[in-house]
């Protein structure tokens, strides 16, 4: 028999997700073009997006005082990015600058970095929907891999906020990591956030560049979340990132497409160009994702994407 009741769309239990309750009442409260999305995000993904979410909201940001930091550098961090995008429409170019030039204004300003970028990026992996359907990608297509092979160890290039790294420590109790970066502000945080999810030990972060020399033991598999966008030379970094993998290896690479941000300096315009520099560096396509932030104003309007690619 069809099942006639009306759809009701997962509503927040305020007792059972307190990090996700603080965050929705400051964004409501001081932050109202961002109002609803905690409420839209719990409407799209249920349940499973908040006990995600969740333990990595208490884990960084326990406290109210937290949160507003949190929220506040979220705003900040979304705010540029629009204005950006918006000159992007304009323009259909991001501004021109050097990886060297984005690295002075962004990587290593830790103040910037600590208050701003990376506590709005890490939101983002969850509010923003097509930075969340990339996460679930990496969870069904490489996550899950990993756990079928026994995989024992795992080496991320360009940690970030480290999310992706704390997602794998915690879904693969017995593995353990290596996250390479370049900015010692994104080293801090995310010793910081995996110290707080409980799983530092089984970790440990390298201020380094994977090109400039081969690393030992090489990598069995390997995560590199939208870096190629930053760079000067994409296909030397992916030539890179595959002489430090062992034989057989996998690896989960993104790019983000059509996506102005401060420190986006090479445009992909679709996800046939970031596959065609991985083909150019020696890598074998073995499944792809590809995801839209929105619908676009008008036809032909650019919109930022994300795609990701499992290669070998």
């Amino acid at each position: 028999m069809a099942d006639n009741q009306p759809f009701q769309p997962f509503q927040l239990d305020r007792s059972r997700y307190p990090g996700l309750t603080r965050m929705a009442d400051t964004l409501r409260a001081k932050h109202r073009f961002a109002a609803d999305i905690v409420d839209r995000g719990a409407a799209l993904f249920g349940a499973p997006w908040a006990d995600e979410f969740e333990p990595v909201l208490n884990a960084l940001f326990p406290t109210e005082e937290a949160v507003a930091a949190a929220c506040k550098g979220y705003a900040s961090f979304a705010m540029q990015s629009m204005r950006l995008q918006a000159a992007f429409e304009r323009d259909r170019a991001y501004k021109a600058k050097t990886h060297e030039q984005a690295s002075s204004e962004v990587y290593f300003n830790e103040e910037h970095m600590m208050q701003e970028y990376l506590p709005g990026l890490l939101l983002s992996h969850f509010l923003w929907p097509h930075h969340y359907r990339q996460l679930q990608f990496f969870d069904s297509a490489f996550v899950q891999a990993m756990r079928v092979a026994g995989a024992r160890s795992f080496m991320e290039v360009g940690i970030g906020t480290g999310l992706y790294s704390g997602l794998l420590l915690r879904k693969l109790p017995g593995i353990t990591g290596v996250g390479l970066d370049i900015s010692p502000s994104s080293q801090r945080f995310t010793e910081t956030q995996l110290g707080a999810l409980g799983v530092a030990d089984r970790y440990r972060t390298e201020l380094r560049d994977v090109t400039a020399e081969p690393l030992e033991p090489k990598a069995d598999w390997l995560v590199c979340v939208e870096v190629l966008e930053h760079l000067d030379d994409p296909v030397a970094f992916l030539r890179g990132l595959r002489r430090n993998m062992a034989p057989g290896a996998k690896a989960f690479i993104t790019a983000a497409l059509n996506a102005a941000h401060a420190d986006h300096i090479y445009l992909y315009r679709n996800g046939d160009e970031v596959l065609a520099h991985l083909l150019e560096a020696g890598f074998t396509l073995e499944q792809s994702f590809i995801g839209s932030a929105y619908k676009p104003s008008a036809a032909g309007v650019p919109v930022p994407e994300a795609a990701a690619f499992v290669v070998f």
